[in-house]
């Protein structure tokens, strides 16, 4: 599967950003979708994840501010990231974890919110 994302930017403090991940290949294989996110000096953090069946899971930092969903038709996952923080400031990477276990990493889109 490849994966390629895009959305990032920058935005103001309060402001809002919706990232994209477009998977094409063999799309049936992927269990999960998640979007992490790393910040310079600190370690790859899970944002948001999506499974096949619906169930998400967001980290304690951006529950009620970012949204994952996808677009089946469009084999697309995206993250609405709302009432942007200096500290959402990182590089955002797309996930996917295939029914097998292994997983493949897009490439990252940044993400800079500052005034």
């Amino acid at each position: 599967v490849q994966l390629q994302a895009s959305g990032g930017g920058l935005v103001q403090p309060g402001g809002s950003l919706r990232l994209s991940c477009a998977a094409s290949g063999s799309i049936f294989s992927i269990k999960i979708v998640g979007w992490y996110r790393q910040a310079p000096g600190t370690k790859r953090e899970l944002v948001a994840s999506i499974t096949t069946g619906g169930s998400t899971n967001y980290a304690d930092s951006v529950k009620g501010r970012f949204t994952i969903s996808r677009d089946n038709a469009k084999n697309t996952v995206y993250l609405r990231m709302n009432s942007l923080k200096p500290e959402d400031t990182a590089v955002y990477y797309c996930n996917v974890v295939y029914f097998g276990g292994e997983s493949s990493w897009g490439q990252g889109t940044q993400v800079t919110v500052s005034s």
